[in-house]
């Protein structure tokens, strides 16, 4: 028989019993379903960290109290012993340091109220306090406008950057560079804007405002821990820079040579390696249990095939009559299996990427259609039909032609 005979012949026996087709199909729906609805959506998060997460510059890192990432209760309850970062440390780090190109000093704040006469933001405008070099460590652009400078810095100036956010709600029609604005009820002076970031992972990095730290320190208190941004001269030197600022701030915060760090450093790369590290046990665990769907959907298939061998005993007697070798029987049915495994799995596919990306709609970012895992998904089920169709295949092709002519 030809393939396209096969195929069609396929067809016809799932069609012709509708309900058993489909209950045994549903194994397979279900495991292919897992598999690629997770790594749809484990693709969505990925890509986002790695386009839009990505809030650092190039060959630049952050050292703060806090991991970027925190997994589980237990451990924020480790970190939250650690000593506060203090100015005075940050200070020193920007002082010595060498293979740097720029060091930021960075507090924020969230929970912020930002009002231009009778507008208001929502309270959940994040407040930072920089020194000027935060702004390029930040890898933020001005817009309109200037940044902070040094002398706001050294005469703890009353003014202000806004982000994106936060001027199209108070001026939507332009107007913010000079204007009076308060946050917090404190009076600012608008002395720029920056270009819009756009939202990642579910944040917004341009609903916020940026005032210089000392103002930032003397109206909200200087009992906090602050962040070091540092870009390094080239990426040649980032390694060495890295080792260089921790050794800085070891010494800085007296840690004894046989501890570990007490302070976190993290860049663009070790967000995505923490997310991947995370999301590993999340692909181990789901493809466990999607293969144990799969095993069952496979015994499914040869069950059904081995029910449509002895339907069409006849069938098969009377092509091994008429001459059809063994070989074309076992092609057949195997081919057969191989069909009705790939309709499960076009299925399990299709409602698979649906459901992913829901994350992206959910977090609004860009969906995306994982072409390696939709081709994997097809691999596995060729490869299910093919295994667990061979024995009716076999027990197919080794009928007696006399005995299943006669059957009934």
């Amino acid at each position: 028989m030809l393939l396209g005979e096969i195929v069609v012949q396929a067809l016809r026996a799932i069609k012709a019993n509708k309900l058993r087709s489909t209950l045994t199909l549903l194994g397979i729906v279900v495991g292919v379903f897992s598999i690629i609805g997770v790594m749809t959506a484990v693709r969505v998060l990925q890509n986002s960290i790695e386009s839009g997460l990505s809030v650092l510059g190039t060959h630049t890192f952050q050292i703060q109290k806090f991991p970027a990432i925190i997994m589980g209760h237990g451990q924020w309850r480790r970190y939250r012993n650690r000593k506060d970062i203090t100015l005075e440390q940050a200070k020193d780090v920007e002082r010595r340091i060498t293979t740097a190109e720029f060091v930021g000093i960075e507090g924020s704040r969230g929970g912020s109220v930002v009002q231009y006469r009778s507008l208001k933001t929502n309270p959940n405008v994040r407040l930072y306090g920089l020194t000027p070099n935060g702004i390029p460590t930040n890898n933020w652009s001005i817009k309109e406008g200037r940044g902070i400078d040094n002398s706001d810095e050294r005469l703890t100036g009353r003014v202000v950057v806004l982000g994106n956010d936060v001027v199209q709600k108070l001026f939507p029609v332009g107007g913010a560079v000079g204007s009076d604005i308060r946050i917090r009820n404190e009076p600012f002076r608008v002395i720029g804007t920056f270009e819009p970031k756009g939202s990642a992972f579910g944040g917004d990095s341009d609903n916020m405002v940026v005032v210089p730290l000392n103002t930032f320190l003397s109206l909200y208190g200087k009992d906090r821990s602050l962040r070091i941004l540092v870009k390094a001269k080239s990426p040649e030197v980032y390694d060495e820079c890295v080792d260089e600022a921790r050794l800085i701030l070891r010494t800085s915060r007296k840690v004894d040579p046989a501890e570990e760090d007490d302070f976190s450093i993290f860049s663009n790369d070790s967000l995505i390696d923490t997310f991947n590290e995370f999301t590993l046990y999340v692909k181990l665990g789901i493809g466990f249990i999607s293969f144990i769907a799969l095993l069952a959907a496979g015994v499914g298939i040869m069950n059904i095939m081995l029910v449509s061998v002895t339907e069409r005993t006849r069938e098969i007697g009377l092509r091994k009559s008429l001459g059809a070798r063994k070989s074309s029987i076992l092609n057949q049915f195997v081919i057969e299996a191989i069909v009705l495994c790939q309709m499960g799995g076009i299925v399990g596919i299709g409602v698979g990427i649906l459901a992913g990306n829901l994350a992206a709609v959910a977090f609004s970012i860009p969906p995306v259609f994982p072409v390696d895992w939709a081709l994997i998904g097809f691999g596995l089920c060729a490869f299910i039909g093919l295994v667990f169709g061979v024995y009716p295949a076999w027990k197919a092709a080794n009928l007696d032609p006399i005995e299943a002519l006669r059957f009934e």
